[in-house]
C-alpha cells in the first residue's frame, strides 16, 4: 500500500467507523464490551514478544502493538462521544505523568539506581492518588482484574510495606512446611465419606490457597514474576512432550 497514515489519520479512521454510515459492529461497542478484546490483544502481544525473543523477527510484535493501539484509540473515541475525554487528553495526561514521575530526568532530584527510581515513583504515585474518589483503600486500589498470582504479589508487597506482614521471611520455610502438611491432611480427610459430606473440599481449597499465598509472598520478596515463571515452565513442559520439528 502506497498511502502512509499518520496518528491523526488513524484516529479519524476510527471516528469514521464509529460514525453515521460506519461499521455496525464498531458502532455497537462500549467500554465494557471491549474488555475481552483488550484481554485477548494483551495476551497476543505477550506472545508476539516471546516469538520475537525466539526468532528476532519483529513483524508479529508490530502487528500486535497496532492492535493494542486500536483498543486505546477506540476507547478514547467512545469517551469523546460520551463527553469524558479525548485521545489528546490521554496523551497529555500520560506525558505529564512521565515528567512528574521522573524528577531525576526532568527536575532536580537524584536517582543513581533503578531501586531509587522505583522508590521515588511509588512516593510520587502515592501523592497523586491521595483523595481520588475511586480509590477505596491502598489494597483495594490493586485491580481485581489482574491474574490472581500477580495480584497476590502486589497485595502482599503493599500490605507488608504499609502494615507489615505478621510473619517475616526468616520463618518462611517453616510456614511453607506447615501449609503443605495442612494441605496433605485436608486431602486425607477428604477421602473419608464423613468428611466429604461435611464440606471437606472447602478446607482443601483453603489449604491450597495458603500454599499459593506463601508462594506469592516468596515471589514478591525474591522479585520474581509468578505468572511469567509459571508460563515459562508450562512452555518447557509442552516442548518436552511435543518438541517443535523443523
Amino acid at each position: 500500500m502506497d498511502q502512509r497514515y499518520t496518528f491523526t489519520d488513524f484516529v479519524q479512521l476510527i471516528e469514521k467507523l464509529r460514525g453515521e454510515g460506519g461499521c455496525p459492529w464498531d458502532r455497537e461497542q462500549t467500554h465494557n464490551s471491549l474488555k475481552p478484546c483488550m484481554t485477548e490483544e494483551t495476551a497476543e502481544l505477550l506472545a508476539a514478544i516471546r516469538i520475537f525473543e525466539a526468532s528476532g523477527d519483529g513483524e508479529n510484535m508490530q502487528e500486535e502493538l497496532g492492535d493494542i493501539l486500536l483498543q486505546v484509540v477506540m476507547h478514547s473515541v467512545i469517551a469523546r462521544e460520551e463527553g469524558l475525554f479525548t485521545i489528546d487528553d490521554v496523551i497529555q495526561g500520560v506525558a505529564e505523568k512521565m515528567v512528574r514521575r521522573h524528577p531525576h530526568v526532568f527536575g532536580a532530584a537524584e536517582a543513581d539506581t533503578s531501586e531509587q527510581v522505583l522508590s521515588n515513583w511509588e512516593e510520587i504515585k502515592k501523592k497523586e492518588k491521595a483523595g481520588k474518589s475511586w480509590i477505596q483503600s491502598p489494597l483495594r486500589e490493586i485491580p481485581e482484574e489482574l491474574p490472581a498470582l500477580a495480584r497476590a504479589c502486589k497485595v502482599l508487597k503493599k500490605a507488608d510495606r504499609l502494615y507489615g506482614l505478621a510473619d517475616g521471611p526468616e520463618n518462611f520455610w517453616q510456614r511453607m512446611e506447615a501449609a503443605l502438611d495442612g494441605l496433605k491432611q485436608a486431602r486425607s480427610r477428604e477421602e473419608s465419606p464423613e468428611r466429604a459430606a461435611a464440606g471437606g473440599a472447602d478446607e482443601m481449597k483453603r489449604r491450597f490457597s495458603d500454599v499459593l499465598c506463601l508462594l506469592s509472598e516468596f515471589a514478591y520478596r525474591e522479585k520474581l514474576a509468578p505468572e511469567q515463571a509459571l508460563a515459562d515452565r508450562i512452555a518447557e513442559i509442552v516442548e518436552f512432550f511435543e518438541p517443535e520439528t523443523e
